[in-house]
């Protein structure tokens, strides 16, 4: 039987604001994925830190975008609730 609960791939952190790690194989993906583009940026451009820098700093966008779309809403928590 299937739930009409939406499933996230990022749950809310515990304590504080934002996500925690993720609960489901896709947002394990999208996180290594991520780093592997990150990882793979440091050889590409290895002379321009600037470059590097905007570039790391784009994923990064990409990546909270995702995080927003496919996690809990984020919010101020102070432990279990």
């Amino acid at each position: 039987m299937k739930s009409n609960e939406k499933q996230f791939w990022f749950p809310t952190k515990t304590y504080g604001w934002g996500w925690g790690p993720p609960n489901c194989w896709q947002g394990w993906v999208v996180l290594a994925v991520y780093a592997v583009l990150v990882c793979g940026g440091a050889f590409l451009v290895p002379e321009d830190v600037i470059l590097f820098v905007a570039y790391a700093v784009f994923l990064t966008i990409v990546l909270t975008v995702v995080c927003w779309i496919k996690g809990e809403k984020p919010r101020w928590r102070w432990g279990k609730e």
